[in-house]
């Protein structure tokens, strides 16, 4: 920020970021061994520094988390903070060789990945000529194909597979009359709303979303006076459009 932005602010200066474990490591065989996959990188993203954490739920590459698979989640986080000692130093790690050697690493090749985005002539032109998209799909294409080739080990799905039937994991299905509610809950604000103000909030979002506004304050002042977020999505679509994709 300070070499290519010339920041000098304190508060601009400083990386505060937020951690999830990854989805795609979670595997829908075997599920549980996801826990401990969980685990492991939740451990990671602490020992780098994060301020925020999330742990995702063993099941979710079947469905829903159920209230058991979320609980454990929680509970990773709380092993962690409480039993690990990890959260008692501020760098546990600092000065280790290999993460040196890593983050010097990460650092060469995000750089090398800006200036290629630059070339393309920024993030936005990118987006719009499928830069970053067919980055995303080379990525997964080149991890499917390890896997498949068995370069890349993940256990319980390429190794270590258990022949025979597997324990039963419980999967969370979403009762139909939550969405009657819903209408219900929906239909009441609509009624009990001030009809005015909602209706000058979402025009002055439509105008915003027109010109070169900055939308995040527009779309709160909606969201104070009950716009609701169907709506406001729908507001936003009738001006950009939904996004298709470029073909590749």
């Amino acid at each position: 920020m300070r070499e290519r932005y010339s920041a000098n602010a304190p508060a601009s200066l400083a990386l505060r970021f937020h951690t999830q474990t990854m989805g795609s490591t979670l595997t829908a065989q075997q599920p549980r061994n996801n826990i401990v996959r969980t685990a492991i990188e939740a451990l990671a993203a602490v020992l780098g520094g994060t301020q925020s954490l999330h742990t995702n739920a063993f099941d979710e590459a079947l469905g829903l988390p159920t209230e058991e698979s979320v609980r454990i989640a929680l509970r990773t986080q709380q092993i962690i903070a409480e039993e690990s000692g990890v959260a008692e130093t501020i760098d546990p790690l600092g000065g280790a060789h290999a993460i040196e050697a890593l983050t010097g690493d990460i650092e060469r090749r995000a750089l090398a990945e800006i200036a290629k985005i630059d070339g393309e002539g920024g993030a936005l032109a990118g987006i719009e000529r499928g830069y970053q998209q067919r980055a995303i799909e080379d990525s997964a294409y080149k991890q499917q194909r390890a896997i498949e080739g068995k370069e890349k080990v993940i256990v319980g799905v390429n190794a270590y597979r258990t022949e025979g039937e597997q324990p039963e994991v419980p999967i969370t299905r979403v009762d139909p009359t939550v969405v009657e509610r819903q209408r219900e809950r929906l239909a009441k604000l609509r009624s009990r709303r001030d009809a005015g103000r909602p209706a000058k909030a979402r025009t002055d979002l439509v105008t915003g979303a027109e010109g070169t506004a900055n939308l995040v304050p527009l779309i709160l002042a909606a969201v104070e006076v009950d716009v609701t977020l169907g709506e406001i999505c729908a507001d936003l679509r009738g001006v950009f459009g939904t996004y298709v994709p470029p073909r590749l």
